[in-house]
């Protein structure tokens, strides 16, 4: 007998509360748990959290075991691979124990450096400054978080929104980097992401309306009052969201405004930013579009990724000063490839798309429209552009990783093709990617439609479907958000006890396209909960695992995908974690009072 009883399994009170909308009555038994003050609901809370700890205390030494493992891999003080903007090298510190990021600055030691300074922790860097310690700047306060970030083109003043409210309402404040003396500019209540104009002159800034959606662009003249601010552009339509940001080229400031299906865009002069705002292209529901600016046989033009008529997007080229002229097709609409985006640069332009599953690389010619891929040798990963600052580089900064290969910083040489390791992300105590094996497997579904799964595991207890092993099956399928190949340092804990972690990349995800998301939204968002189980029937039918053995995970959106699963296959799962889960959804998009409603 043991010296304390199980509490027992709470039960929430019903209280019928009905809500009508477009003429249909809905009963909500437990609309009384929306109010997260009321005594009532927290008794019930720590009830819920008294039950869970019960349950679960005979797994504490073991979560105790795990948790030391983890800590045990993580390298807590740490560097990131500089990025070279201006006469500078830029990067982050985290030192351990502390828990904010420093961000700092060291000269290049020619016009001609293009090879980063290898950093170590704890050993001094020539000639570093430190630009923003967030310890710094969060003493005294509960809560502290870095929403913009920016050093001027000339090096000689820092931009930087704080908010200590947690409101996501950040304060900027300018500084002279040379003496530390701040400005007397202080811009209150702005959203994230403000820029410095290329001169240096003026910040570009959004602030957002009652429900967080940010709204309005205004330009301030540093050294004047922001009562005087200029409102470069209000967007109205409560579906849209607003943003503004500089070409890489410096010359035009774009101004975006977006919902899910619609995108509209305009361009101010940047060495004229009173000028009005030229519209790109009009908006029209259901056409998406992104410009990016180039230079090409000395004219300026725009590059326009768009999906008029093109579901996988096209991309196409137009006169700077004619957008809404004649279109020069330069990749056209290929069905099953994604386009995702174009980064253009002084003598070429690297563009992103989807293919077969995974996210890709390709550089495009500005004479010929040909695209290179950058090859990659691992039949699973991720890849993607970051970091790139400079106007014409001579190597392109990418971000790598697989399910074995940790976090990878390259740059790419483009004239000769190379990859140039900058940096890898360390697991201490040691790692040999050798040991873990990785591979796709795919599914079909109730329509015959064939679903990918990735699956990672450990070689040493052998083949991944030779013998029923314990699977971890993740699922998210919303928003046409890819779940890519990734590097988990915690994931390996489980991959050490035989585990084989699984990701089933059902339709509402973008993974094999457009299509892919369309076929898992709105009225057909039941694929995306059938798919799921269709892994989860397939891991089981092919030897992979049992249902005894097999936990399901989706958090968020994929919390939505949990509970669906719960109520359509109950019977495939030994335990389903629904993380933050976005279970309630009819009730939330009818509350326009919350974000991500309209």
């Amino acid at each position: 007998m043991t010296d304390t009883l199980e509490p027992p399994l709470p039960r929430a009170a019903a209280r019928p509360v009905i809500r009508s909308h477009h003429g249909d009555d809905v009963e909500d038994r437990y609309e009384w748990l929306r109010d997260k003050d009321d005594t009532e609901v927290i008794a019930h809370l720590e009830r819920e959290n008294a039950y869970a700890d019960a349950r679960t205390a005979h797994l504490e030494a073991q979560r105790a075991r795990i948790f030391e493992e983890i800590k045990a891999r993580t390298l807590e003080t740490d560097l990131s691979v500089p990025i070279r903007r201006g006469d500078w090298w830029y990067y982050g510190r985290t030192r351990e124990g502390q828990q904010y990021g420093i961000q700092c600055r060291a000269p290049l030691t020619s016009p001609d450096d293009w090879t980063p300074p290898e950093l170590h922790p704890d050993e001094p860097v020539p000639g570093e400054e430190v630009l923003l310690d967030g310890n710094v700047e969060a003493e005294g306060h509960e809560f502290f978080s870095l929403g913009s970030f920016e050093v001027s083109a000339d090096g000689s003043l820092l931009l930087y929104g704080v908010d200590v409210a947690g409101d996501e309402r950040y304060t900027i404040r300018v500084r002279e980097l040379a003496t530390g003396r701040h400005l007397p500019d202080v811009i209150p209540e702005t959203f994230a992401g403000a820029e410095f104009s290329p001169d240096g002159r003026f910040i570009v800034y959004t602030t957002v309306d009652d429900a967080w959606r940010p709204d309005t662009v205004w330009l301030h003249e540093i050294g004047t009052l922001v009562s005087a601010d200029r409102r470069l552009h209000h967007e109205p339509d409560e579906r849209y969201w607003v943003g503004a940001g500089f070409t890489r080229s410096e010359r035009f400031l774009v101004i975006e405004a977006g919902s899910s299906v619609t995108s509209e865009q305009w361009l101010v002069p940047a060495n004229d930013l009173g000028a009005e705002p030229q519209v790109v292209w009009p908006r029209t529901e259901g056409v998406e579009y992104d410009v990016s600016h180039a230079v090409v046989d000395g004219r300026d033009v725009l590059y326009i990724l768009h999906n008029s008529d093109a579901l996988d997007f096209e991309l196409v080229r137009v006169a700077a000063d004619d957008p809404t002229g004649v279109r020069e097709i330069v990749l056209p609409h290929a069905p099953g490839t994604r386009l995702l985006g174009l980064s253009t640069f002084r003598d070429w332009a690297v563009i992103g798309y989807r293919r077969e599953g995974l996210a890709r690389l390709g550089m495009l010619d500005y004479v010929s429209g040909s695209v290179s891929e950058i090859a990659f040798d691992e039949p699973l990963y991720s890849a993607g552009t970051s970091g790139n600052a400079e106007w014409a580089p001579p190597v392109l900064r990418i971000g790598y990783g697989s399910f074995v290969t940790p976090g990878t910083v390259y740059d790419y040489d483009v004239a000769t093709g190379s990859l140039l390791l900058r940096k890898r992300q360390p697991v201490l105590g040691g790692y040999e990617p050798g040991d873990y094996a990785q591979a796709r497997v795919w599914a079909d579904a109730e329509d015959g439609t064939r679903i990918p799964i990735s699956l990672v595991w450990k070689r040493s207890f052998g083949e991944a479907g030779a013998t029923p092993r314990p699977v971890h099956l993740y699922g998210y399928g919303s928003y046409e958000h890819s779940i890519e190949p990734g590097f988990s340092i915690a994931r390996l804990s489980e991959l050490d006890r035989g585990v084989v972690f699984a990701v089933a990349h059902v339709r509402g995800g973008g993974e094999m396209g457009r299509q892919w998301y369309e076929d898992g939204k709105l009225l057909a968002k039941r694929n995306t909960f059938t798919d799921f189980v269709a892994c989860a029937r397939h891991l089981v039918d092919s030897g992979y695992t049992t249902p005894e053995r097999m936990v399901a995970e989706g958090g968020s959106a994929g919390g939505l995908l949990m509970g669906a699963v719960t109520n359509l296959a109950p019977e495939l799962f030994a335990g389903i974690l629904a993380a933050v889960p976005f279970v309630d959804a009819l009730t939330t998009i009818l509350d326009p009072t919350l974000p991500l409603t309209v």
